[in-house]
């Protein structure tokens, strides 16, 4: 993945910029020239510009070469996805349009950087596609990718499955296997599913497993899918950016754009750059950006390498004050007029953080990062503060009164040099005919002319600040009744022992949430335990941890009650995820039909067919007294 990165300015590292400076002493250590890479990879390497493997590269790379298993205790930071993603791409036989790598993470987010990753690493491979497959996006176009022949899978343990039972992805001809982040993937209950896959895939493969930390289950995973593996462990190498204000505001997803627009209009930086997770992002936001009148261009892994090097010069020579960019796309990037980046979208690893917010502040210069974190994602923000040891400073998203009075500022700020150049008599005599002709104190009509000469029209302008006010006033609302229910009345000993009975490892998850209680189509008999449910929940609906509360499994059947509304889109996407084998089918559960009605709040029962009708009583005679039950 993207993240993957290491300190060593040399090493294989996405996001740390090719200095200008100086060149520095030969490496010392080994070089990428030495680890046995054919040549069309050793060209991709020298492409971006590194020389001296990461500890973990350096292992890693000659033992998968060699085809031998591996076990890597590896934080992020560390440089292991170029650890596998290269000897992986060593595997893949050009010539068969077939599947014959996959690679497994916990998250689509994850899925994403690590699959733009492989695909730098594949430049001088033309005939070698990579296709990322993970809920909460359309089938379609993965499925057309795989048919057109793609060579490496990375994805999600669910929608690989998913894309398994489909027909669609066929692991026939499967030779090489990872498991990136597997502790996370345990922790987020994927362990079932993941036991699935590698029964699919041939026996004879080989087998990449990276981890933090190597506990009991990780060690089981190990004893039963690798091979005589080669153990590696290295340490992480941390960083932080001192030179930076790092800040962030909470910013809910719909209004990250007109945010971003505010914060550029009222930022004195000369330049700016804005990270987004995706391609497809990057390409709406700058567009957003450019129909908004604002210098902006974007660069992502589709954009060619000339094009990106205009775009570049654009940006250096004051042609170009804003340009959005993939953490890949963004390699190599150096200019020194970046004052502002913009985290529009907070990166899957704190790693990526320090070398997005690295292409600001540099030679000598200070400069400024904000960070918009939507209300779900405050733990990866504490993340990011650990890795930087740097508490971020909490700001307010300007408002439009702020974007017109810093044009006015502004303005006002350019009348010495004005009046100093001259020629201004024209200008003079018809404002003094005006003033005759009408009853208007000089201020106000100063001030109409400046409102007039910023934008700010009156009666539009005024709607769009009480507007942005009130959505202000409603989001700190939220934010308060969110901290309340957090920190409300501490659950029995007795929950707090189920929870941690239930071994799904989800710490921070509030337990006293109520909200819509939804009903789920798979219970204990189906092997199915509340660490799947959460991670099935987070990963294919964009939840949070603390958006779930309390799940009651039953033989056939699960209960679980969340707090975050769900609109059609979502409650489809989290009815075809599946936990232990089995899709979930989220609907709202509506009770015993003889015993009770719908929970209060939990909006209309509407009508349910015969056979639906049917299947409730019967689940629900002698079924409503659960075999395992955990407060979330």
């Amino acid at each position: 993945m993207t993240a993957d990165v290491v300190a060593p300015t040399h090493a294989l590292d996405h996001s740390t910029t090719p200095d200008t400076r100086p060149e520095p002493a030969a490496p010392t250590g080994p070089v990428f020239a030495d680890l046995g890479l054919p040549a069309p990879l050793e060209r991709a390497v020298a492409d971006l510009g590194f020389v001296t493997p990461s500890a973990i590269q350096a292992e890693a790379i000659p033992a998968l070469l060699a085809g031998r298993d591996i076990t890597g205790v590896a934080q992020t930071g560390t440089g292991k996805t170029a650890a596998f993603g290269l000897p992986l791409l060593a595997a893949i036989d050009p010539a068969q349009r077939r599947v014959q790598a996959v690679v497994l993470t916990p998250t689509r987010e994850l899925a994403m950087q690590v699959a733009d990753a492989v695909e730098s690493f594949a430049t001088h491979l033309p005939k070698v596609d990579v296709v990322a497959v993970y809920g909460g996006s359309p089938y379609q176009p993965q499925q057309r990718a795989l048919a057109a022949g793609a060579q490496v899978v990375v994805g999600t343990p669910g929608r690989v499955i998913d894309h398994i039972e489909r027909g669609t992805l066929v692991l026939d001809d499967v030779r090489f296997l990872v498991l990136d982040e597997a502790d996370e993937m345990l922790r987020m209950g994927f362990a079932e599913d993941v036991d699935t896959i590698f029964s699919r895939a041939p026996r004879e493969r080989q087998v990449a497993l990276f981890s933090a930390t190597m506990p009991g289950p990780i060690r089981r995973v190990a004893n039963e899918h690798l091979t005589d593996p080669v153990e590696i462990a290295v340490a992480r190498q941390s960083s932080t950016v001192t030179s930076v204000r790092q800040t962030y505001a909470v910013v809910p997803f719909r209004h990250k754009t007109g945010s971003l627009v505010r914060v550029l209009a009222t930022s004195d930086a000369e330049a700016a750059i804005v990270f987004t997770r995706t391609r497809g992002a990057a390409e709406e936001v700058g567009s957003a950006l450019v129909e908004r009148g604002i210098s902006a261009a974007t660069i992502s892994g589709d954009v060619a390498q000339k094009e990106r090097e205009k775009i570049v010069e654009r940006l250096r020579s004051g042609a170009l004050d804003v340009l959005v960019a993939t953490d890949v796309a963004a390699r190599g990037l150096d200019v020194d007029r970046i004052g502002l980046v913009v985290n529009f979208d907070l990166p899957g690893e704190p790693e990526a953080y320090v070398h997005r917010i690295g292409r600001t502040g540099r030679a000598g210069r200070t400069g400024e990062a904000l960070s918009f974190v939507t209300p779900h994602e405050r733990g990866r923000l504490r993340a990011i503060e650990r890795t930087t040891r740097t508490p971020l400073e909490e700001v307010e998203i300007p408002s439009p009164a702020d974007v017109s009075a810093h044009k006015v500022r502004t303005l006002l700020g350019q009348v010495p040099a004005r009046r100093e150049a001259g020629r201004l008599s024209m200008y003079a005599d018809m404002i003094r005919t005006f003033l005759a002709e009408h009853d208007v104190d000089p201020v106000d009509l100063a001030a109409a002319m400046a409102a007039l000469a910023v934008g700010d029209d009156g009666p539009r302008a005024r709607e769009e600040q009480e507007r942005f006010e009130a959505e202000r006033a409603a989001a700190r609302e939220q934010a308060k009744a969110r901290r309340t229910e957090r920190t409300g009345e501490r659950p029995s000993r007795g929950d707090r022992a189920s929870g941690r009975r239930e071994g799904d490892g989800t710490r921070g998850i509030r337990r006293d949430a109520v909200g819509t209680r939804y009903r789920l189509s798979v219970g204990h008999k189906d092997g199915v335990m509340p660490g799947g449910i959460v991670g099935a929940l987070t990963n294919e609906a964009g939840l949070a941890g603390s958006d779930v509360g309390k799940i009651d499994i039953f033989p056939s059947f699960s209960l679980v009650d969340i707090t975050a509304p769900l609109d059609a889109d979502t409650m489809d996407r989290i009815s075809r995820a599946r936990v232990a084998g089995k899709a979930l089918r989220i609907r709202v559960d509506e009770g015993a039909p003889a015993s009770r009605g719908p929970r209060a709040g939990h909006g209309p029962s509407g009508r349910r067919d015969e056979r639906r009708d049917r299947f409730d009583r019967a689940d629900d005679r002698g079924e409503r007294k659960p075999r395992h039950r955990a407060s979330y």
